[in-house]
């Protein structure tokens, strides 16, 4: 690794970590109903989005009716998204004429945007009119992300309330995460973009003559619009030749911003962020990843504020920041190394000079590309700048296991440090057996009921990626998707799985799954694995809030220092490991080996 592909690293990090504790001091304020700024500035208006939906933001909910509000809530953002797409015919703001969507594709994408995940079949700037992507998509990145803060800051409370009943107020919380956090954040960040050259517009598709004439392939249809095939049973092909190119455009600036700050992901365009009008220069690169990251990781702050320990935030975030720039530099150095096989096949020496640099744009080069994947996997994000099909098998392996991790490597906004919380839950409840005394974690007693919902959250992701992905394999119609064989095409299913089963959105390609079995069974996937953490996560917070703040003792193992960092880091990285190892053996790893083999002499 050259200095300069080092400092390009050690930059992001540091701006990174630098925004940490003013933003998060921020959030705290916000959360805490404490001066802010904006929470003084719009206080009226505040109030008068509550008396508009008749909320009562004196009631202190239990968990139970907190976690029904945000299920209430999501269902029907849910339904509205899918009532957009199959209307979408008839509503205005699309300029293209773009049909309805199909049922299952509707399904599928109404449930991925409702549960912030965000993966999507479908090509965006040849499916969503402009108005479902700006009524539909773009709202549901601010109210899927604002959720998951909610549920956070509800868990957060519990840590502090001692024998109470009641968790806080969904409505309150959630309409707050929204109008003075994610609002405002995206406003700056869609207004930096567009002076950066993302496109924000209504106006239609333009068409523009091309200085030299284009010959392509494409399928030959009947009258009836149906495949034509050739003598042999294969789909016929025919060549056209055009002198025009059309230029999709639209309101993309501002669901950008929000996609990045929301961890969405999700692109306008089909090739998400490589495509040079959702992200046309280094400096929009390096802004939209910084994004990614920047509410995850000052969230650690602001629970360090809010419980009355700021070192508690600052050890969670810690052992976040270590995994993620291990795997940054593993995922780099395997890129960098190119691809041996270029040797075997007698390509030229220096074409390995620069590394593996297929699937990549040159604007960017292989540290961003694979600095962006790290980031947007461990962050449930899933935007793209690179095609993940096309790194090495250890550079496709790192983002891969990142989801399988958990998400909580920073994780969604909200939705990582809950579940990060709940694996330090896990680590003081091993440490307790350890010495024979009942674990306590920031002055609250660690029992059997907190220990069952954090195993339903740790085991419902990989039921649902070993599941998913075992049950596509076994059936017919999940392995005609599987568009390469061996260890490959085995990879693209578990990568698949892996991103929907972990709410990350991202794809590593290679997999036609715009069919009716695999946008119902990656949506139902995505619905259980989002809700089916939430829902237990509200329980620990109903449990905690109900006991008495247990002072501190001879026995109590500290949480702040960096032993427990190191513990934490171990029980994350070995249930990970545990538990999705054998299918990695399987897929990337055995790719690694196989691609190794054939060039050993």
């Amino acid at each position: 690794m050259t200095t300069q592909n080092f400092l390009q690293i050690v930059l992001y990090l540091v701006v990174l970590l630098a925004l940490v504790k003013p933003l998060g001091t921020y959030m705290a304020r916000i959360y805490q109903d404490e001066p802010a700024g904006l929470n003084r500035w719009l206080a009226g208006f505040e109030k008068l989005l509550y008396r508009w939906c008749s909320v009562d933001v004196k009631q202190d909910m239990r968990w139970t009716q907190y976690a029904l509000a945000v299920l209430v809530f999501n269902l029907l953002g849910l339904l509205v998204v899918y009532a957009l797409q199959r209307c979408q015919a008839v509503l205005p703001l699309n300029p293209q004429n773009l049909p309805a969507i199909n049922p299952d594709s509707a399904f599928n994408t109404a449930v991925s945007f409702a549960t912030n995940t965000n993966w999507q079949g479908y090509s965006g700037e040849t499916t969503m009119s402009y108005f479902t992507q700006m009524l539909g998509l773009s709202v549901q990145n601010f109210l899927s992300a604002a959720t998951g803060m909610a549920v956070l800051v509800a868990l957060t409370r519990s840590f502090i309330r001692r024998n109470s009943n009641g968790i806080g107020n969904f409505w309150v919380d959630m309409t707050r995460s929204t109008l003075y956090i994610l609002l405002p954040l995206s406003l700056l960040l869609a207004v930096l973009l567009v002076g950066q050259g993302v496109v924000q517009t209504t106006n239609p598709y333009q068409n523009v003559t091309l200085i030299e004439a284009v010959s392509y392939d494409q399928p030959k249809l009947d009258a009836n619009g149906q495949a034509v095939m050739d003598v042999t049973g294969k789909p016929a092909t025919e060549t056209i030749e055009t002198k025009q190119q059309t230029l999709a455009l639209g309101p993309a600036a501002a669901q950008i911003a929000i996609k990045q700050l929301g961890t969405n992901g999700g692109g306008f365009f089909n090739v998400n962020s490589a495509h040079p009008f959702e992200n046309p220069t280094p400096l929009s690169n390096f802004l939209e990843m910084l994004a990614i990251l920047l509410i995850p990781a000052s969230l650690c702050y602001s629970f360090g504020v809010m419980v009355g320990d700021t070192r508690q935030g600052w050890v969670i975030l810690a052992a976040m920041t270590l995994i993620f720039t291990a795997l940054v530099f593993v995922a780099v150095s395997a890129e960098q190394s190119g691809n041996p096989l270029l040797k075997v096949d007698q390509i030229a020496s220096e074409s390995q000079a620069g590394g593996n640099m297929e699937g990549k744009e040159t604007r960017f080069g292989i540290v961003n590309s694979a600095l962006w994947a790290v980031a947007t996997t461990a962050a449930s994000n899933g935007s793209v700048n690179a095609m993940h099909d096309s790194f090495t098998p250890i550079g496709g392996l790192v983002p891969m296991f990142l989801m399988q991790l958990g998400e909580v490597i920073y994780g969604g906004v909200g939705s990582g440090l809950y579940g990060m919380i709940v694996f330090a839950i896990v680590a003081v409840f091993l440490a307790g057996l350890m010495i024979g005394r009942t674990p306590e974690y920031l002055g609250k007693k660690i029992e059997a009921f907190e220990m069952k919902m954090a195993a339903i959250i740790i085991l419902v992701p990989p039921l649902m990626v070993l599941g998913g992905t075992a049950l596509a394999l076994m059936l017919e119609v999940g392995k005609v998707g599987v568009l390469n064989n061996g260890a490959h095409g085995f990879s693209e299913v578990l990568y698949a799985f892996s991103s929907a089963g972990n709410n990350n959105g991202s794809a590593f390609a290679g997999l036609s799954a715009n069919t009716p079995f695999y946008n119902f069974l990656l949506g139902l996937i995505m619905l259980f694995s989002r809700y089916w953490l939430m829902i237990p996560v509200l329980a620990i917070a109903g449990s905690l809030a109900s006991k008495k703040i247990v002072p501190v003792g001879l026995g109590t193992l500290p949480t702040h220092t960096p032993l427990f960092a190191v513990l934490l880091m171990i029980t994350v990285i070995m249930v990970g490991a545990l538990t999705f190892i054998p299918a990695l053996a399987l897929g990337p790893i055995v790719e690694h080996l196989q691609m190794t083999q054939q060039v050993m002499p």
